[in-house]
C-alpha cells in the first residue's frame, strides 16, 4: 500500500468519526429548535445540554484532524476547494463559532431574553452548519472543484448533488442525534420525553430514508462517476447503510434504544464510507487523483507518524470520555442522585444567639 493510501485511509477515518460524533452533536441543535415554546420544551433543551455538554468541544477534535491531515498530505486539492468552495466553506466556519458560544453562552444569560435568543442562534446554526458541509462533500462528488481552484464561487456548490448533500447530512445528523437523545432519556427514567422523542425519531428516520433514496435518482447525470462507483464497488455499503438504518428505525419502535445506538452508527458510518468507495481513487472527482494530489513523501512519512502517536496518546482519552457519557458513569447517576437527595434544607432563619 502506497503512502498516499495510507494518509487518505487516515483522512477518511477521521471524516467518518466527524460525521457520527459531530453529526449526533450538530442534530441535537434540530430537537432545541423544535423543542416549542420556553415552558413547553425546557425538559427536552435540558436533555440536550446534558446529553452533550461533556463531549461537544471534544467532537470538533475531528474536524481539525481532518482539516490537518489533508492540508498537509494534500495541498494541493486543499488549496483548490478552499478557493472554489469559500463560501459554504466560510459560512459552516461561521455557524461552528455561533454555535459553541451560543452553546456556552446560554448557561449563563443574564435573562429570560437573552437566553432565548442564545438558544436560537444554537439550534439555528447547528442545523445550518451540517447542510453547507453537506454542500462542500456534494460539490466536490459531482467534479465541480477544478484542480487549479478557480471554480465558479457560487455554481459550484448550488448543484443538485450539492443541495441533496445538504439535506441528507441535516437528516442524518438529527436522525443520530435522536437516537442518542432518546436513549439517554429512558435511562434517565424520563417517560414522557423518551416517548415522545420516539415519535420524533421516527419521523426523522423515516424522511431521512426516503430523501437518501430519492437523491439517488439525479445522481446518475449529475454526478455520473459518483453514481457509478456506488452501484459498483461501493454498493455492499449502501446496501449496509440501508439495511442498518431501518434497522435502527425498527428498534426504536420497539423501544430497543441500546441496540439503536449501535445500529444508527453503523448506518451513518456506512454511508459515508461509501462516499468515499464510491469516488476512489479521485480526491477531486474527474480532477485529481489521491497519487497525483499527494505530497512529498518525507511529508507523508512524518504524518503518519503523527497520526500513530495520536492514536496512542489521545484516542483513549476520547474513548473513555465516550463510555462515561454513554453508561451509566455520567447520564443517570448525577440525575439520580438529585431526585433521591430531594430538596435542599431550608436555611435557619432564626437569630443566632452571641
Amino acid at each position: 500500500m502506497g503512502l498516499e493510501i495510507a494518509v487518505a485511509a487516515a483522512l477518511f477515518t477521521g471524516v467518518v468519526a466527524y460525521s457520527v460524533l459531530g453529526g449526533a452533536d450538530f442534530g441535537s441543535g434540530f430537537y432545541d429548535l423544535t423543542a416549542g415554546g420556553t415552558r413547553r420544551g425546557a425538559e427536552l433543551r435540558r436533555q440536550v445540554d446534558h446529553s452533550i455538554g461533556p463531549v461537544w468541544e471534544a467532537n470538533h477534535v475531528w474536524l481539525i484532524f481532518v482539516l490537518v491531515v489533508w492540508w498537509t498530505g494534500f495541498p494541493s486539492t486543499f488549496a483548490a476547494v478552499a478557493t472554489t468552495l469559500a463560501v459554504p466553506l466560510v459560512l459552516a466556519l461561521v455557524g461552528i463559532v455561533l454555535r459553541g458560544s451560543a452553546f456556552a453562552f446560554r448557561k449563563y444569560a443574564a435573562t429570560l431574553g437573552q437566553a432565548r435568543f442564545f438558544g436560537v442562534v444554537f439550534a439555528a446554526s447547528s442545523v445550518v452548519t451540517p447542510f453547507f458541509l453537506g454542500t462542500v462533500a456534494g460539490a466536490i462528488a459531482s467534479g465541480r472543484v477544478p484542480a487549479q481552484g478557480d471554480g465558479d464561487p457560487w455554481s459550484s456548490w448550488t448543484g443538485t448533488t450539492s443541495l441533496v448533500g445538504g439535506i441528507v447530512a441535516v437528516g442524518t445528523c438529527a436522525f443520530l442525534a435522536g437516537v442518542f437523545l432518546v436513549t439517554d432519556a429512558a435511562r434517565a427514567g424520563k417517560t414522557g420525553l423518551s416517548d415522545a422523542l420516539r415519535r420524533r425519531v421516527l419521523v426523522v428516520g423515516l424522511f431521512t430514508g426516503a430523501v437518501v433514496l430519492a437523491a439517488l435518482v439525479p445522481l446518475h447525470d449529475d454526478a455520473p462517476t459518483l453514481w457509478a462507483g456506488l452501484t459498483g464497488r461501493a454498493l455492499p455499503l449502501v446496501l449496509l447503510s440501508f439495511v442498518a438504518g431501518t434497522t435502527t428505525v425498527a428498534l426504536v419502535a420497539v423501544r430497543r434504544f441500546g441496540p439503536a445506538r449501535w445500529s444508527a452508527v453503523l448506518a451513518v458510518a456506512s454511508v459515508v464510507s461509501g462516499w468515499g468507495v464510491a469516488q476512489y481513487p479521485w480526491l477531486l472527482v474527474d480532477e485529481v487523483t489521491l497519487a497525483q494530489a499527494a505530497g512529498a513523501p518525507a511529508t507523508l512519512q512524518g504524518l503518519l507518524v503523527a497520526v500513530g502517536l495520536a492514536v496512542v496518546l489521545v484516542l483513549p482519552s476520547l474513548a473513555y470520555l465516550l463510555w462515561l457519557t454513554q453508561t451509566q458513569a455520567w447520564s443517570g447517576a448525577p440525575e439520580e442522585r438529585a431526585v433521591s437527595a430531594g430538596p435542599p434544607p431550608a436555611p435557619d432563619a432564626r437569630p443566632r444567639r452571641r
